[in-house]
């Protein structure tokens, strides 16, 4: 059981969540760990480099990308959470928006739904009511296929306070408890450099939401754009997201590259201590 509250709130430093994404197309790592021996091979890889949640991945949310099936997911997704929830003592999160997904998964030991579209599909309320398992509502403007074109706020932060307001309301009318909820403000959901930036700049302003904060800025467009970096030259910049975040007080960083991360944050656990 992932007690997300009781977990995040007694750690002393944020945990790392490392992206396994299992799809031909992942804006990063497209292709990379499609094979189950790869994939495998980087579970245990994230284990030995200190990963506390790893998350799976089986469409990818990329701008531009297409929908994948609910079978195709399914293959991609379950034969590898049961490999290795057989095999590690570890946290699973499947990042999935389908309830059939959410569905097996939880029937086979996923900790965490992380879902980017807050549990709006059909049935995804349902799949996570009677559970115990925690879940992570994210804040997308529009969809995967045209989010980045035109994203606008009246306010930024106030508007996705709004949105969380309204779906944490809607989860526990449906049996999910605010205990087992986790909010992430999707950073590249729909938002400009400028507007990730404030974001950013402006995370610890969800704090008097009361619950724990999840940051994704790894590698993404934000850090790429504003330092013209290719996708595997922005270590630098996802490492520097990434103490800003935790700064800021949020409780999951996700993240690929899991062992840099991981010693940024001894760093600043270490320093932070004297403060």
């Amino acid at each position: 059981m992932f007690e997300s509250n009781k977990i995040l709130n007694d750690i002393a430093q944020p945990l790392v969540m490392g992206i396994l994404n299992v799809t031909p197309d992942s804006f990063s790592d497209g292709g990379k760990f499609v094979s189950f021996e790869n994939a495998l091979a980087q579970v245990k890889q994230m284990i030995d480099d200190g990963v506390d949640i790893i998350d799976i991945g089986g469409e990818s949310t990329r701008p531009g990308a297409v929908d994948v099936s609910e079978e195709d997911e399914l293959g991609r997704v379950i034969p590898l959470l049961k490999a290795i929830k057989e095999n590690y003592d570890i946290k699973v999160s499947i990042d999935t928006s389908k309830s059939a997904v959410m569905a097996q998964a939880i029937e086979h030991g996923a900790d965490l739904i992380n879902d980017v579209r807050a549990l709006q599909n059909k049935g995804c309320l349902a799949a996570l009511a009677n559970t115990n398992v925690a879940v992570c509502l994210m804040h997308m403007q529009g969809l995967p296929r045209t989010m980045q074109e035109n994203p606008q706020y009246t306010n930024l932060i106030d508007d996705i306070k709004t949105f969380f307001k309204e779906r944490i309301q809607v989860c526990e009318e449906a049996g999910i408890s605010r205990s087992r909820i986790i909010l992430d403000p999707g950073f590249g959901f729909g938002k400009t450099l400028e507007q990730n930036y404030q974001l950013l700049a402006q995370l610890d302003k969800f704090n008097d939401l009361g619950l724990p904060l999840l940051s994704g800025t790894s590698r993404k467009s934000m850090i790429g754009n504003l330092l013209n970096r290719k996708v595997d030259e922005r270590l630098a910049g996802s490492l520097t997201t990434a103490i800003i975040a935790a700064q800021k007080n949020a409780k999951i960083i996700r993240v690929h590259d899991v062992k840099e991360t991981v010693d940024a944050l001894k760093v600043l656990s270490a320093t932070t201590k004297y403060l």
